[in-house]
């Protein structure tokens, strides 16, 4: 064990991760979006090898997560909701599941571009997000039937980019939830957590299918690395909602999301 944490790769990947988790509590995301660019870049995997590297660490920060929100935003809290988180648990998983052969399927190299465009538009949806913070507003008449329909087509692209950058997806579900459906801040993100959790397991379960998922000792060290990392720093950020300026922080991410994702293409491009 010692000789793991002497390891550079490991204070590396764990020391990345501190910060990432307690910038991700901060602003309700499960961080996957920051932890990628790290294995790719600070730790060097290849993006087949990150990504369901980065999808076994989101299932457990988002475990941690969902056990401490319960407590705050009880489960009973999400059965308004029942049909929309229907949906989207079942388009999501659906898609995970068939998104995960695709990232196998397609060459490294547009791979990482479509993770490069992947990460532009997470940054610029928080950049947009710091600016009109997303406020409680029903776009939809009652009707179960309706809310599962359309749920079913946002988990589906939830799915997709979780099966493809190793994300929980709470960019997409979170406001989809509140501008969309009508829930507010708090149900938005424990839901989120929620229907994230059985997407992340759908996609990590077809990686597992397909022994895609790294099983070295090194790729062990890394995640339990990361994991560590991401819980300690999830710990922290909750402890520091208060103080903190979130909209500030959202731009600065937005914009190191647009960095790097220009850094994946136009690194490639040389």
């Amino acid at each position: 064990m010692m000789r793991a944490i002497g390891c550079p790769y490991f204070q590396r990947a764990f020391g990345w991760c501190v910060p990432i988790g307690g910038l991700s509590g901060l602003i309700g995301l499960g961080g996957g979006e920051f932890r990628l660019p790290v294995l790719m870049y600070a730790i060097g995997f290849n993006a087949k090898s990150a990504v369901p590297l980065n999808l076994a660490v989101s299932l457990i920060t988002l475990s941690l997560a969902f056990i401490v929100r319960s407590p705050i935003v009880p489960i009973t809290a999400i059965a308004p909701h029942v049909p929309e988180v229907l949906g989207l648990a079942c388009g999501g998983v659906a898609s995970a599941f068939y998104a995960a052969p695709l990232v196998q399927i397609l060459s490294i190299q547009r791979l990482e571009q479509i993770i490069g465009a992947l990460l532009a538009a997470i940054g610029c949806l928080m950049l947009v997000e710091a600016a009109h913070p997303f406020a409680e507003s029903q776009l939809l008449p009652g009707g179960a039937g309706l809310h599962f329909i359309l749920g079913i087509g946002i988990g589906l692209a939830v799915g997709l980019m979780s099966s493809i950058l190793g994300v929980a997806g709470g960019e997409l579900l979170i406001p989809a939830l509140i501008l969309v459906f009508g829930a507010d801040i708090k149900t938005a993100g424990s839901t989120s957590i929620f229907i994230s959790i059985a997407v992340v397991l759908s996609g990590l379960f077809q990686y597992w299918r397909m022994n895609a998922i790294p099983k070295g000792q090194g790729a062990k060290r890394i995640a339990s690395a990361m994991s560590a990392g991401s819980i300690v720093g999830a710990a922290l950020g909750g402890l520091a909602v208060a103080y903190a300026p979130a909209v500030f922080l959202k731009v600065i991410l937005g914009c190191l999301l647009i960095a790097t994702a220009a850094k994946t293409v136009g690194t490639k491009a040389l």
